[in-house]
């Protein structure tokens, strides 16, 4: 009988460049995608497709999922370059842009995609802290009547979400988090489902009461011309940018194994997480509208469009926050990589760097802990709470950092990755067509980061440090 030598076994935990085998498959990827692009924002939804209407609403919502999955399948094939099956891996999205479209082009993705990953663990953090806040404001209205004044300072709960993060953060990589992102989805799922009984809920007994519109708010006699306007700007960008996971789709794929080809999982995980996050969109945007009409606030769980059942609420604020905590992960993994990485390369002698510790943990096993790591995670985390602390209307910020990324990593660079990867002839119908898409991108892009700016500005001109609200 022949027995496998070491080194066969050994050669079994590696994948063909050297790396540990990657486990990954299409469930854990779309699970990823879902975590990544459904936020709290799902519930804001409401509020966008009432700035638009009926028609402008519906067919924001379908044109940026259709757009998001022909992108994101683009990117998918440029996984392994020059062939998409058997060429060499390229594990985050700004090597695959060195790789294929050179050092400039790699330099301004760095840029943007690490500009957009920091605004988001800003903008959760925010968000997550607010999801807190709900839960003690739901209980302070049901005891003190809804007309209470059950304004709250949001610090405390940011340093709660800090706290779960720096903790959280050192899980040691993107492929380790398949768990954490399983429950951030069914989480997702979760307050999705609630908000949408509760808008059904609202629909049969007072919908007759509500005012909607095929165009939605009604210059005049909902909002000024001006108001309109940057309201419609707003929601387009809100919508265009809720589907965006971009900045972390190339470190999903590197998750998968390697048969069958990563590609081919991708796309077929793409689908699904989409199409997934396209329902849960529809419905919540749509419905929301349906029960709240015009007056559809920015996030009804956490807006109060609902005071009662006060206990429901509390539950659907806290699968927010849940899901969040993960998501935020997914988002500051890549950060947290590049960092350690270039460190290594840089200083690849020195122990704090280096050295790895196992400690073991009480019921959760060993934990290889490297100080660097510790160090450097914790000290993120604090100051993006910090920011979060000082600066709580930063969700506009967060909106414009997302406006100017969204073009470039969410469209530009796949495109013009696909044309160079596939050879596609210049000026022939694919190219064209590729090109137009890449302009109207640009210029809701535009118009979004117009949006946001102007939103900035208002907040400014209100903005009082360390208010309670």
């Amino acid at each position: 009988m022949m027995v496998p030598s070491s080194f066969s076994i050994e050669n079994e935990k590696y994948d063909d460049d050297g790396v540990i085998k990657r486990t990954g498959t299409w469930v854990t990827a779309s699970a990823h995608i879902v975590s990544a692009v459904i936020g709290s924002g799902v519930l804001s939804l409401s509020w966008a497709v009432a700035q638009l209407g009926w028609i402008g609403g519906t067919v924001s919502l379908l044109i940026f999922s259709l757009i998001t999955l022909l992108t994101s399948s683009l990117t998918a094939d440029c996984y392994r370059y020059p062939d998409p099956v058997h060429g060499v891996r390229n594990p985050t999205y700004k090597v695959m842009v060195k790789n294929i479209l050179g050092g400039f082009q790699y330099k301004l993705c760095a840029l943007a995609q690490y500009t957009n990953l920091v605004g988001v663990t800003i903008g959760f953090t925010l968000t997550g802290s607010i999801s807190m806040e709900a839960i003690n404001k739901s209980n302070c209205f049901h005891k003190h009547g809804h007309e209470a004044d059950c304004s709250t300072v949001t610090y405390q709960f940011m340093a709660i979400f800090g706290i779960f993060e720096i903790i959280l953060s050192q899980i040691p990589n993107f492929h380790k988090l398949s768990w954490l992102s399983i429950l951030a989805s069914v989480m997702s799922f979760s307050y999705a489902f609630i908000g949408i009984g509760l808008s059904i809920a609202k629909i049969a007994v007072g919908g007759n009461h509500v005012k909607t519109g095929l165009t939605g708010l009604v210059v005049g006699v909902d909002v000024t011309s001006s108001e309109k306007m940057w309201n419609s700007f707003q929601a387009i960008g809100n919508i265009a940018f809720a589907y965006a996971f971009s900045m972390v789709i190339v470190e999903i794929e590197d998750t998968l194994k390697s048969v069958p080809p990563e590609n081919q999982v991708m796309k077929k995980s793409n689908i699904v997480g989409i199409s997934i996050t396209t329902f849960f969109y529809s419905l919540c945007g749509l419905l929301g509208y349906a029960a709240f009409g015009n007056n559809a606030p920015g996030n009804f769980l956490t807006g109060f469009g609902f005071y009662e059942p006060f206990w429901l609420i509390d539950i659907a604020n806290i699968f927010i926050t849940v899901h969040l905590v993960g998501a935020y992960q997914l988002f500051a993994q890549p950060i947290y990589s590049a960092v350690e990485s270039w460190s290594s390369k840089r200083w690849p002698q020195r122990k704090l760097i280096t050295k790895e510790y196992l400690v073991r943990i009480p019921l959760i096993g060993t934990w290889r802990m490297n100080m660097f790591k510790l160090i450097w995670r914790t000290v993120y985390v604090i100051i993006i709470t910090l920011i979060s602390i000082t600066f709580p209307f930063f969700n506009n910020v967060v909106g414009f950092l997302g406006a100017i990324s969204f073009f470039p990593l969410t469209v530009y660079f796949p495109i013009e990755m696909y044309l160079t990867r596939a050879k596609v002839p210049k000026y022939s119908l694919k190219w064209t067509a590729m090109k137009a898409l890449s302009v109207f991108c640009l210029a809701v892009t535009l118009v979004a980061a117009v949006g946001s700016v102007e939103g900035i500005i208002s907040e400014l001109k209100a903005y009082k440090p360390f208010k309670s609200y």
